[in-house]
C-alpha cells in the first residue's frame, strides 16, 4: 500500500523565462539635440495650431451666442405684437367706416372723429417706439417677402403689372422681421 501513496518528485524541467528577462533591451540611440529640439518645435506647433482652433471655436461661439440674445431681445414679444397689430389695424378699419365730415353733421361727429384719429396716431407712435412698423403697399411694386396677393386686375393706364394697386391691410414688421403681410391687389397684364 506504500507503493501507491508515495509520491514521486516532479521531474525537474527548467522554469520558463520571463518576458521582462526574455526580451533584449532595444538599444536607442539618444536623440541628438538637434532631433530633440525638431520634435519639440513640431509639438509646439501642434499645440499651437490646436489652441487657435479652439480660440477661433470660443469666438465663434460668443458671436453665435451674442447675436441669439440679441435676436431674444429684439423679438422676444413678437406674438404680443402680432396681436397688438391686429387691434391697430381693426382700429383703422372702424376709422375708415366713419363717414366723411360734413357741414351740416353735428359737433360731436367732428370731436368724435378727432379724438379716434388722435388715439389711432397715438397708438402708432408706441407702436413705432418699440420697433413696430406698419407699411403701405400701395403703389410699390409686388414682394412677396412682404405682401400676400389677394386678387389680380387688370393694369390701369399708366401702371406698370406686378404693381400693388390696392391694399386691403398694411404689412406690419417688427424691428425689420415681418409679423403680418400686407394683403393686396396685384395690377396684371393690361388687357
Amino acid at each position: 500500500m506504500t507503493e501507491q501513496n508515495e509520491i514521486k518528485p516532479a521531474a525537474e524541467t527548467p522554469a520558463p523565462e520571463s518576458t521582462e528577462t526574455a526580451a533584449t533591451p532595444e538599444t536607442r540611440p539618444e536623440p541628438t539635440a538637434e532631433e530633440s529640439i525638431a520634435a519639440l518645435e513640431a509639438e509646439v506647433a501642434l499645440m499651437r495650431d490646436k489652441w487657435l482652433r479652439a480660440e477661433a471655436e470660443m469666438q465663434n461661439l460668443r458671436a453665435r451666442t451674442q447675436r441669439e440674445v440679441a435676436d431674444a431681445r429684439n423679438f422676444a414679444i413678437q406674438r404680443f405684437a402680432k396681436d397688438v397689430v391686429e387691434a391697430a389695424d381693426n382700429l383703422a378699419r372702424g376709422l375708415a367706416a366713419i363717414p366723411a365730415a360734413a357741414e351740416q353733421e353735428p359737433e360731436l361727429f367732428g370731436k368724435l372723429r378727432g379724438g379716434f384719429e388722435g388715439v389711432e396716431r397715438a397708438f402708432l407712435g408706441i407702436l413705432e417706439r418699440h420697433g413696430i412698423q406698419r407699411q403701405d403697399a400701395t403703389g410699390k411694386p409686388f414682394d412677396p417677402e412682404l405682401h400676400q396677393a389677394m386678387a389680380e386686375q387688370p393694369a390701369p393706364e399708366g401702371v406698370a403689372p406686378g404693381t400693388v394697386i390696392q391694399a386691403w391691410t398694411p404689412a406690419w414688421t417688427l424691428n425689420g422681421r415681418l409679423l403680418k403681410p400686407a394683403m393686396v391687389v396685384v395690377a396684371g397684364k393690361a388687357e
